[in-house]
């Protein structure tokens, strides 16, 4: 009878072992990613909205504010139907098997949150890459075009990339560090923006007349809204509320602080003035080059990583654009691609002790960095001008027409001005 019972319990025990490694859904972890979605969600059309509309000229206020708000309402609908899928569905390159969340339930869970959250929290992470894309081409590109862009960017563009970084794409995915979005989001859509702006051209007045921001005002408003926002983006990228979110949070603000000093030491170095603009960018910089290694970075690390992340954002803009000679209309690529390339290679050198991993190399970490960032330069600047040539023939040419550039595509487009005098 004894060893009847043995026998039993042995047979139950792993059965019971299961069903306690069951994945849960913890509700302090929900209710955090629940506020951390809705703090990102915010960046794009607000946030990014305002920033994007004030540092523009009065003609195009309106116009460069919607493509943030289009760029998110395409962004959420192609996500849903196919992004998702792509970017964490199962398979070693592209993921599949989730189209139109095909599977997925309120009991799906993924780690501790509801799976439906999960696509939530994703989901606008793909919206604000492509809005940052919108910064390069303002202000002469159709605004059909840039929507009809937007959906087919996240797709080819941006979920697989997302896939190889976070999603289980095996294949291309080289080791690298990228807590919330260096190359998935920062480094991908200033390139995204920086190709298409070549392709564009420049603006007819580029370089004659003097093209000044319509309001400062709105443009520390912006970054203010950005920097808020910005604490979901990092923080909540733990996908749980402990000490690595909170770890998250705090160098997530003082790279952003560290970043308006930034830009101003160098604006000041150059031109003896320190600008809001400069420092409300400096705050944006800061916040892109802290993005992959909120989750590794101490406090020392994030002071470094946000200081030279701010300088290194206004040398770009101030001297390094000149260079390049392409009309960057906001200067997405200098802000989020050269940027994010620097707070990507920080990721590997600023490791917080306590957030070391173990078997860490150097050099191997670096080595990982440099072909994530080579990889996603790449295939963002070659897939993304594809991208761009279709929506330019679905849409009829992807540029507006000098009558309407001229004018402004405020009126011309959207018959209304952001100021009625």
């Amino acid at each position: 009878m004894k060893l009847k019972f043995l026998t039993l319990l042995a047979t139950l025990l792993p059965i019971a072992a299961m069903a306690e490694e069951a994945p849960k859904i913890d509700t302090g972890d929900t209710a955090w990613m629940i506020v951390a979605t809705a703090f990102v969600m915010l960046m794009t059309p607000a946030g990014l909205a305002l920033f994007y509309g004030g540092l523009t000229r009065r003609k195009n206020v309106l116009n460069t504010i919607g493509m943030s708000l289009i760029a998110f309402a395409v962004g959420t609908l192609v996500w849903v139907i196919a992004g998702y899928s792509i970017a964490f569905g199962s398979g070693d390159l592209i993921g599949t098997g989730k189209i139109l969340l095909a599977g997925i339930t309120d009991k799906s869970v993924n780690g501790t949150i509801p799976e439906l959250l999960f696509v939530a929290f994703q989901g606008t992470f793909a919206a604000i890459a492509v809005a940052i894309a919108s910064g390069s081409m303002i202000e002469r590109v159709k605004f059909s075009t840039f929507a009809v862009f937007s959906g087919l960017w996240i797709l080819a563009v941006y979920a697989p990339i997302t896939h190889w970084a976070w999603g289980g794409g095996e294949m291309l995915n080289f080791g690298e560090m990228d807590f919330a979005g260096g190359t998935v989001v920062h480094i991908n859509a200033g390139v995204a923006g920086f190709v298409v702006a070549m392709i564009l051209g420049k603006r007819r007045d580029y370089g004659k007349a003097a093209i000044k921001p319509f309001s400062p005002v709105l443009v520390v408003l912006g970054a203010a809204l950005l920097w808020f926002g910005w604490f979901g983006f990092n923080a909540g990228s733990e996908v749980a509320a402990d000490g690595v979110a909170a770890n998250a949070f705090l160098v997530t603000n003082v790279a952003a602080s560290l970043g308006v000093i930034g830009w101003i030491l160098v604006e000041y170095l150059f031109y003896k003035k320190a600008t809001l603009v400069g420092g409300a960018s400096g705050a944006v910089a800061g916040l892109v080059a802290i993005t992959p290694a909120s989750g590794s970075a101490g406090v020392v690390g994030a002071i470094i990583i946000g200081l030279v992340g701010g300088a290194l954002g206004a040398f770009g803009v101030s001297k390094l654009k000149k260079l390049f000679n392409v009309d960057d209309s906001l200067d997405a690529f200098w802000v989020h691609g050269l940027v994010g390339i620097w707070g990507s290679i920080a990721t590997a050198i600023f490791i917080a002790p306590y957030l070391m991993p173990e078997n860490f190399s150097l050099g191997s970490q670096l080595m990982a960095q440099i072909k994530a960032i080579l990889l996603t330069i790449v295939y963002s600047g070659v897939v993304t001008a594809i991208v761009y040539f279709i929506a330019a023939a679905v849409t009829g040419g992807g540029r507006v027409d000098d009558e309407t550039e001229l004018m402004g595509l405020d009126e011309a487009v959207h018959g209304e001005e952001a100021i009625n005098l």
